[in-house]
């Protein structure tokens, strides 16, 4: 798999909460095919959190894939202004996740990340909110 584009979105219910991540991978074809759809509930914490591990889920899964390049979008504002720089990240938690980004973002050749808004990911929007839904009834 030589490049994959990557719907990301993470959820947090209480803010901190229940939090969840959603991925949804497809292929760079034409038309995309969907490769994977992630959704796991990754424990109480806040918006935020959840949506920088969902950032970092689909770096490692397009990895693992084989992936050389990689095109993501994401509806966070926050994670999108942080990873161009554009706004500190003054947070602890956050800034350690920023760094594993970084780290992650090395293994290719080619990591595009767009802002889209939220209507616009909606695929990652209800894994993750169903993966919240599995955490708060276990």
């Amino acid at each position: 798999m030589e490049a994959l584009t990557a719907y990301v979105d993470g959820a947090s219910r209480g803010n901190p909460g229940h939090a969840g991540i959603g991925v949804v991978l497809y292929s760079i074809s034409d038309p995309p095919k969907k490769i994977k759809d992630i959704k796991k509930y990754i424990g109480k914490t806040t918006n935020n959190v959840a949506e920088y591990n969902a950032f970092l889920t689909a770096l490692y899964e397009a990895e693992k894939l084989g992936a050389k390049k990689i095109k993501i979008f994401l509806d966070s504002e926050l994670v999108f202004k942080q990873y161009l720089g554009e706004y500190k990240t003054k947070d602890d938690n956050l800034r350690e996740l920023l760094k594993r980004v970084r780290e992650q973002e090395k293994k290719f050749e080619c990591i595009e990340v767009k802002h889209i808004l939220r209507e616009n990911n909606k695929e990652a929007d209800k894994l993750a909110n169903i993966a919240v839904n599995i955490g708060e009834t276990s």
